[in-house]
């Protein structure tokens, strides 16, 4: 993959060092994450919420990490990604006479910190936050993402920072309150909000070179190795290794063989609008 000479945002937030600091109790966030970490990577919920309560004593307010361009070549890595889609969507949503604005920050941490949904935790992976609108990241997921869900390589990691920030394109078009506020009797609302930031995390791949004048890039191989991606995190294979079995009535993100099409079908399009999960017959 291509991208160390491409742009460098500088909506880096680095707080890795600073130590676990909470925002302060448990609250609706804390259960929140709870479930994010059950879901998607096999977590007790009990754990979680012990991490939780346990860090969230610690202060009332979010801790402050130093704003800017990291200087190592994992947080550039962070930084460059995140400025390529902000130089995707922000032509995107023109065209729609609409303004783009990027994430608050990418956050990049150690282990937990204060959120504003909560004490978020490594173990949890990467995560947007509409409520500060901040994607956060422990860079140590990339390891993870290696040894236990076999999605190796740095486009890989890009398709995860792009589908956070397909979380902030829904956050900005409204269709997370939407969701929120129309669709909580439907099982697959939760789904068809990660299938279609798949596709959005595909929409930026589909647009990165020219957006970047080629800075930035990905091959096919590359694609390939992000279609991997998806796949390993998928419902069904993810509850088959944390629990022996699939239980498709607690799917939260949708199957392998979902995640890599709706992937598939941002990059093959580069339309957002091919993205609408919501009205697609299948998911």
């Amino acid at each position: 993959m291509r991208w160390q000479g491409g742009r460098r945002g500088g909506n880096v937030e680095d707080r890795r060092g600073m130590g676990p600091v909470g925002v302060g109790g448990i609250g609706v966030g804390g259960v929140i994450l709870a479930a994010i970490g059950y879901f998607v990577f096999g977590i007790d919920p009990s754990t979680t919420m012990a991490v939780v309560e346990g860090v969230g004593g610690q202060a009332q307010q979010e801790q402050a990490g130093v704003r800017g361009a990291p200087t190592d070549e994992a947080g550039q890595f962070v930084d460059v990604i995140e400025g390529s889609t902000t130089d995707v969507w922000t032509p995107i949503f023109a065209q729609n006479r609409q303004s783009y604005q990027p994430p608050a920050a990418i956050v990049i941490y150690s282990q937990a910190t204060g959120t504003g949904c909560g004490t978020g935790q490594a173990a949890m992976g990467p995560f947007y936050c509409p409520a500060d609108r901040k994607v956060y990241l422990d860079l140590s997921f990339w390891q993870e993402l290696e040894t236990r869900f076999g999605a190796k390589g740095e486009a890989a990691r890009a398709y995860v920072l792009a589908h956070e920030i397909g979380h902030h394109v829904q956050h900005l078009t409204g269709q997370t309150d939407r969701v929120e506020r129309g669709s909580r009797g439907e099982d697959s609302s939760a789904v068809r909000l990660e299938l279609q930031a798949d596709c959005y995390a595909g929409v930026w791949v589909a647009h990165a070179a020219e957006a970047s004048g080629g800075q930035v890039a990905l091959d096919p191989k590359d694609i390939e190795d992000g279609i991997r991606a998806a796949s390993a995190v998928g419902d069904d294979t993810l509850q088959r290794q944390t629990q022996g079995r699939v239980m498709p009535d607690a799917f939260t993100h949708g199957t392998s063989e979902q995640r890599m099409r709706w992937f598939r079908t941002g990059v093959q399009t580069g339309d957002p609008g091919a993205c609408d999960t919501f009205k697609a017959a299948r998911l």
